[in-house]
């Protein structure tokens, strides 16, 4: 039933097998699927290719079945209209993952997962079957998913799942950084910056997060924390740095302001103040936003007068008092 998604029986019955019991070695496996421990651990690196197993961090050797709630869900709606008999497949074995799971062992609460490719796999499976919201820390050096390639984030958004994201200031200056944050923020995502964020991190559904593994290895790592102690602490975290960030607007169009009165800053001179704001040099917002530097500073000027301060510490406070760069007030 789940040959839509690229498994034959063979790998489909190991699968399954490994839902049941939750955890297993290769032998022990082989023996219930009554064949040979090659064949039984190639069918193990199918499903680990595919997101559906992996390698217990505690104890080498043995095989941990992913949640199918979460596996199957981010590749069943990748390709759902084509996967419709294998949906079914995925809930009943997600209903009897969670039978047996009830009680997850402490080491199965934590997965290591090695290699670019399949960080960014599991990267996009979080959101993909993300129902709510993700959190996300962004720093300025992507390893395994640049912003280009997270389709998997549009795709959420579509769905209705709320994103609130902290970028820090250095993302602002990547080539594609503002036109990104753009694209996000005109898809209803709230975004804020800070000077630098402490870690990579992506939560979704305050019930699964990927956070980077540090290695002195080029290959990247990551770990995926399950509904434990360690998840709660980095949703902590998440809610810290976003309390303490900056609000960020960008090319919003139905914001009040996109014509600008006389007495009104008009969509471009918010964009600037709030690139400003964030620690962006008149240049560096020039560059952004495809705009001369005198422009930028002549708008800047104009601002300065229109708000009857003499500096651009005082400009700022009064943006803000007048409500020109706060997108959202909400926590």
């Amino acid at each position: 039933m789940l040959a839509a998604i690229g498994l034959d029986e063979a790998h489909e019955s190991a699968y399954r097998a490994l839902v049941a019991v939750g955890a297993a070695d290769v032998p022990d496996l082989a023996r219930r699927l009554s064949l040979g421990e090659y064949v039984t651990e190639r069918a193990l690196r199918r499903l680990e290719r595919h997101g559906l197993a992996a390698q217990s961090s505690a104890r080498p050797g043995r095989w941990v079945a992913a949640p199918p709630g979460v596996a199957l869900g981010a590749l069943l709606t990748q390709q759902r209209h084509e996967l419709e008999k294998a949906e079914l497949a995925a809930a009943l074995l997600a209903e009897e993952y969670r039978a047996q799971a009830a009680e997850p062992a402490v080491h199965d609460l934590v997965e290591v997962v090695t290699g670019a490719a399949a960080v960014s796999r599991r990267f996009l499976q979080l959101q993909l079957g993300a129902s709510d919201e993700v959190c996300a820390l962004v720093t300025g050096n992507p390893v395994a998913v640049t912003g280009p390639e997270n389709h998997a984030e549009e795709q959420a958004a579509d769905r209705g799942v709320d994103y609130r994201v902290v970028v820090e200031r250095a993302v602002l200056d990547l080539p594609a950084g503002v036109a990104e944050l753009t694209a996000a923020l005109n898809r209803g995502e709230r975004v804020r910056v800070v000077d630098q964020v402490p870690t990579k991190l992506v939560i979704a559904d305050r019930s699964l997060a990927l956070v980077p593994l540090t290695s002195r290895t080029a290959e990247p790592a990551a770990l995926v924390v399950h509904a434990s102690g360690l998840l709660e602490l980095l949703s902590g975290l998440f809610e810290s740095v976003w309390r303490d960030a900056l609000p960020l607007r960008l090319g919003v169009a139905d914001d009040g302001f996109t014509e600008g009165t006389p007495d009104q800053p008009d969509t471009a001179d918010l964009e600037i103040l709030s690139l400003l704001l964030a620690g962006l040099t008149d240049a560096s917002v020039a560059k952004q936003l495809d705009l001369g530097l005198r422009t930028v500073q002549r708008r800047v000027k104009r601002l300065m007068e229109l708000t009857g301060v003499t500096t651009r510490l005082q400009l700022g406070w009064h943006a803000y008092e007048r409500g020109w760069v706060v997108r959202d007030r909400r926590p």
